[in-house]
């Protein structure tokens, strides 16, 4: 995987604050402790993607099919998809 070099800017506060962690060992360095941040923004994004799409299956009630047909279904989709 590619690298692509950033350049930001922190406050004095936020700059200790990332120095004080690298110099108690939870990082190496600043760049680890940003993509340290950036790993736990996407997990925190996918894990909101997958509270809606369970409130949204919660939220359309109980179905009138069958476990086969609704697989039926899904393998239908699938393969439209060109997923399966």
């Amino acid at each position: 995987m590619g690298t692509t070099r950033k350049t930001i800017t922190v406050t004095e506060q936020q700059d200790k604050w990332i120095k004080a962690l690298i110099k108690r060992g939870h990082f190496t360095n600043d760049s680890e402790y940003i993509r340290d941040l950036i790993r736990r923004d996407q997990g925190r994004a996918k894990f909101q993607a997958l509270k809606h799409a369970i409130q949204e299956g919660l939220d359309s009630g109980v179905s009138d099919r069958s476990v086969p047909q609704i697989m039926k279904d899904v393998e239908a989709r699938l393969r439209a998809n060109g997923r399966l």
